[in-house]
């Protein structure tokens, strides 16, 4: 497969690989993979909500207050 690369990207690429001692191809397939495999689990937690939101099992507005001032104080 050919993935066409702007200029501006290929020298990133190239110098991310130099700096890693890594061929810039193996940077690629890694970036792929990482991308890949958040999709499949970003998706996998949406239907897994959309499941749960058809059952009705919602959470409470309260509970979301909750969990927003205690990660986000202030």
């Amino acid at each position: 497969m050919d993935v066409p690369l702007s200029p501006d990207l290929q020298a990133k690429l190239s110098r991310l690989a130099a700096e890693q001692g890594r061929a810039s191809e193996a940077l690629v397939v890694e970036a792929v993979e990482r991308m890949v495999n958040y999709e499949e689990w970003f998706l996998g937690e949406v239907d897994k909500g959309l499941a749960a939101a058809d059952r009705g099992e919602f959470v409470d507005h309260a509970d979301v207050r909750k969990i927003i001032h205690d990660r986000y104080p202030g």
